[in-house]
């Protein structure tokens, strides 16, 4: 065996980077939100964070404001504030492109013809009304995530070593004094106890003002 050999062998394992995306089940969609949701979960997606909101005409215009100008705008606007949405969190590897290649083409016509498998194909109905939005981007998508979920902490997920040191410093101080209240209690249900105290003891729990009209669900 060669030295180079000697220092492949040594060499970590290739890293996996998570990473976050947006999407959202639009107005005409939402009646196939829990088919949608389960295409999501089969497909190797995380869902990190979910809300089901009525988006008023104003927040629909600052979430598109990228189209402003263009002839559509008004109409977009219009129709993303018709109804309620669905904004979903999601997370995996490659999360951005895997989504988007899941979602498909923006135009139906053109996803129908050419991925009938993608969820526009599926549930979309034309070009405007075509079911769900994803991010394009990285940026696109961290500035998304915080827009519907504003307490969100979004920049990438650690593995290894990074992520064993994040628990350590961030997450064991809070847990293992939550596991000490529960062995001292000895609940029925312990998961549903311990689950309820951390709620109710996370040192790091927001405190922002929601500016959304939450949908019922």
């Amino acid at each position: 065996m060669t030295g180079d050999d000697e220092a492949h062998l040594r060499m970590d394992p290739p890293q996996i980077y998570v990473e976050r995306t947006l999407a959202i089940i639009k107005p005409d969609a939402v009646k196939h939100a829990e088919e949608i949701e389960d295409i999501i979960l089969n497909s190797g997606f995380t869902i990190l964070q979910k809300r089901r909101v009525h988006l008023t005409p104003e927040q629909a215009s600052e979430f598109y404001v990228e189209h402003y100008g263009k002839l559509f705008f008004p109409s977009l606007v219009a129709y993303m504030s018709s109804g309620p949405v669905i904004a979903l969190a999601l997370a995996r590897e490659n999360a951005i492109s895997h989504w988007r290649m899941l979602v498909g083409p923006t135009s139906v016509t053109e996803a129908k013809e050419t991925h009938p498998d993608s969820l526009r194909a599926l549930y979309g109905t034309d070009q405007q009304r075509n079911g769900l939005h994803g991010s394009d981007s990285y940026t696109s998508a961290e500035w998304e995530v915080r827009f519907f979920f504003p307490d969100s902490i979004v920049e990438p997920i650690a593995v290894g070593q990074a992520a064993r040191d994040y628990l350590a410093r961030s997450v064991n101080p809070t847990l293992l004094k939550g596991l000490t209240q529960l062995c001292k209690k000895k609940p029925d249900d312990p998961v549903v106890w311990l689950a309820d105290w951390l709620l109710e003891n996370n040192p790091n729990k927001p405190r922002v003002k929601d500016t959304f009209v939450e949908e019922p669900k």
